[in-house]
């Protein structure tokens, strides 16, 4: 059986694949597993989700899994994933359940799931919560069944933690926020004024069925387009839930996550404050990040692709900040997951402490062009034994040197091994996937 968990909680096609008996077992063994180390009290679950409709539907049948388990539930309503993460700990609650899919189309929906203190769970955990789901558990009845009450002031409190975050009043700026008629429709604008900054809400208005759809994060053209129309210092975009975000400059040019993490990473070193002068990315990242930093003396751990392995090497190595090229950042000493609004207050705090455009503290780094071919195949396991792709890959690397790269990954879903190449022109980093899949191809 394929394990139910995949990199970021579960997630499938809403009442389909993800349906409300489904979602009321989890939270279910959710409780009993992350409130066992802990028996001195009722356990308590923080319980957040973002607009779209089935979230009403699965909402409802996580907190009768959870009351049913015992665990009284704090209903925060609709609000961004690293909302709930900090609220979780802010609360001293046992565990916590945000009901989203993220960037996802909207007909799908998902639950993530944190432990005391707002942390995302290891593998170990998970497999625990899921071999829970069979079996018959023990019920609490009477007095012994949870409770469920609404925390008014949710949004209140994330803000003012965020302020609390941000080092320098954004007075001057004025900022475009695509908030995917998502998780952040209210917490974003409400927080980027609050910070003192000139806000354009763009599509701040959720409706249960428009979260993502041809906005956001994924979808930043009419971002791009609205801060050249506002006269804006730049635009902020946002994924349906708000863990991630990209950004504009103001002549409505791309800034990605790798970008953002190189500013960030010179304003910690510059502070004092990047442990180690050290920077966690995932093996996706831009060479040119790297350049970047090793031109400016900061080491780049890489990790393997996806936010929970960055959050690992963070923890683990004690260090200040990480993230990935889609806009996953993840600030420690603020957040114990990636937080879309805290990083572009931190990116917006270094533009006013600085008094330089976006663009000029961008081009610290020079994003090199990068390639990515999807190369359908039989047997991956034969592409990754083949010495005719170890050769073509060596002489791809030999002909590149240090100013490209070359990397191949199969697909954790699909039966499909993932051909990167980054070099100094796009003809080039074209001509050398196209190679490289042509061999992949031919050996599966």
């Amino acid at each position: 059986m394929a394990r139910l968990f995949g990199t970021d909680g579960v997630r499938g096609l809403a009442n389909a694949e993800l349906t409300p008996e489904l979602a009321l077992a989890l939270a279910a063994s959710a409780a009993r597993v992350l409130a066992a180390h802990d028996r001195s009290h009722r356990p308590v679950a923080v319980v957040g989700r973002d607009p779209r409709a089935s979230g009403e539907m699965l909402e409802a049948a996580v907190v009768a899994g959870l009351t049913s388990a015992g665990a009284d539930v704090r209903l925060v309503g609709v609000l961004p994933t690293p909302a709930v993460a900090y609220l979780v700990g802010a609360l001293e609650a046992d565990l916590g359940v945000m009901i989203s899919a993220s960037h996802n189309p909207m007909p799908d929906n998902g639950i993530k799931l944190f432990a005391a203190g707002g942390h995302k769970l290891p593998d170990g955990i998970e497999d625990e919560i899921e071999a829970g789901l069979s079996g018959d558990a023990i019920r609490p009845t009477g007095s012994g069944v949870g409770r469920v009450a609404t925390v008014d002031d949710a949004l209140d409190r994330y803000a003012t933690h965020l302020l609390g975050a941000t080092p320098s009043s954004l007075a001057g700026l004025k900022v475009v926020v695509d908030c995917a008629n998502g998780a952040s429709a209210a917490a974003a604008p409400e927080v980027y004024r609050r910070a003192g900054a000139e806000v354009v809400a763009l599509h701040a208005d959720p409706d249960g069925v428009n979260i993502n759809d041809h906005c956001g994060s994924n979808h930043p053209d009419e971002l791009r387009e609205a801060v050249v129309a506002h006269g804006a210092d730049l635009g902020i975009a946002h994924d349906g839930d708000a863990d991630r975000c990209v950004a504009v400059d103001s002549a409505g040019e791309l800034i990605d996550g790798d970008q953002i993490m190189a500013v960030l990473a010179l304003a910690l070193a510059e502070a004092g404050e990047l442990t180690k002068d050290t920077l966690v990315a995932t093996v996706m990242s831009n060479l040119g990040l790297h350049l970047a930093m090793k031109a400016n003396g900061v080491n780049v751990v890489t990790t393997a692709v996806g936010d929970r392995y960055v959050l690992e090497e963070l923890r683990a190595s004690g260090l200040a900040l990480g993230g990935e090229q889609s806009g996953h950042v993840v600030l420690p000493a603020h957040a114990t997951t990636g937080d879309g609004l805290l990083t572009a207050l931190r990116l917006m705090s270094r533009m006013a402490d600085t008094g330089k455009s976006l663009a000029d503290l961008a081009a610290v780094m020079n994003r090199l062009p990068q390639v990515l071919v999807n190369v359908p195949v039989a047997d991956k396991a034969a592409v990754a034994d083949s010495s005719e792709v170890r050769d073509a890959v060596g002489a791809v690397e030999a002909e590149l040197g240090e100013e490209g790269r070359v990397l191949l990954r199969p697909s954790g879903t699909e039966q499909l091994v993932r051909v990167m190449v980054e070099a100094p022109a796009q003809a080039t980093a074209q001509a050398a996937a196209d190679r490289l899949a042509g061999v992949v191809s031919a050996v599966s």
